[in-house]
């Protein structure tokens, strides 16, 4: 019997990428349209609810993300679907080295409270729930990435912005690497606990080996600049924006990576992609060194 999953948030990165790695699965997808849809009759029938809804830019997060929170779990209950929700790292605060789920959540800003509550709240709702928790998200298409609009954006006058000291490790999550995973989890889902909170370790890597990994793939001497954090101070008195992205300079801050030992202990299978495809994903068409990484993505149909 085919399976069932409705995802929320089908154009935007983690939405785009889990529909089309269900789908190539053999899943039927549906995805949802926020405008026309009602969640939970859009969820009748569904065997999992991928959450991919986020409010863009961090906007308005403490009236958002409860309502979504709210919304989703009550579509879940009705429906007796799972959730698969795209966890991230805001709920520790600034950590130095290995994340795992056993580490205190000691969260330092307002995002990260909101990101405590929200799992606290399918925590207790006992909607069966997958949070597959991740680092920073990473896409071979840009869609509004890290890489695409600051790390990468100056590509083509081959220079990194680096929003730390260039030799801090940071956590990445290459989304199709990201949606494969929850696809796994899925179809795994019956063997896992009623709230499965599963690190996924993606790749680690530095500004200064970005760098490296860049300049031996085009040929070309790659240069870091410095992200001027001091225009987000200037500028958060009346650009949202830069307000919220101020509250997150911690994290590049913070020398870390991602415990990989219980994801490898659910999906012992797992192989991602390799890092030096990862690092390059950011890079624009015209001077990627393999055009075959940036093309041949197949498209979803909804149904």
């Amino acid at each position: 019997m085919t399976q069932i999953v409705l995802i929320l948030g089908a154009n935007g990165k983690i939405g785009s990428h889990t529909a089309e790695s269900f789908w190539n699965a053999g899943w039927q997808v549906r995805c949802y349209d926020r405008d026309t849809d009602d969640m939970t009759a859009a969820a009748m029938g569904a065997d999992v609810i991928v959450n991919g809804l986020n409010p863009p830019n961090y906007h308005n997060w403490p009236r958002i993300v409860p309502r979504i929170t709210r919304d989703v779990i009550a579509a879940a209950r009705a429906s007796g679907s799972t959730v698969i929700l795209p966890g991230n790292i805001y709920n520790f605060g600034s950590v130095n080295g290995a994340i795992s789920a056993a580490t205190p959540q000691n969260a330092t800003t307002r995002k990260g409270r909101i990101r405590i509550e929200m799992e606290q709240a399918y925590r207790a709702s006992g909607v069966p729930t997958i949070n597959l928790r991740a680092g920073t998200f990473i896409t071979p298409d840009g869609n509004g990435d890290i890489m695409s609009t600051l790390m990468l954006k100056q590509a083509t006058r081959r220079r990194i912005t680096a929003l730390g000291q260039p030799d801090i490790r940071q956590a990445y999550a290459y989304v199709p690497d990201w949606a494969r995973a929850a696809l796994a989890l899925a179809e795994r889902r019956a063997e896992l606990p009623t709230f499965a909170d599963i690190p996924f370790p993606g790749h680690s890597f530095t500004t200064a080996e970005l760098r490296e990994t860049l300049s031996h793939a085009t040929g070309d001497r790659w240069r870091i600049n410095r992200f001027p954090w001091w225009s987000m101070t200037a500028l958060s008195p009346v650009w949202e924006l830069a307000r919220e992205l101020r509250e997150m300079r911690y994290l590049f801050e913070m020398d870390h990576w991602i415990d990989g030992a219980a994801f490898s202990e659910a999906l012992p299978d797992f192989c991602p992609t390799p890092l030096e495809q990862v690092m390059m994903a950011g890079l624009p068409a015209d001077i990627h060194p393999d055009q075959a990484v940036r093309t041949g993505r197949k498209t979803v149909i909804a149904q």
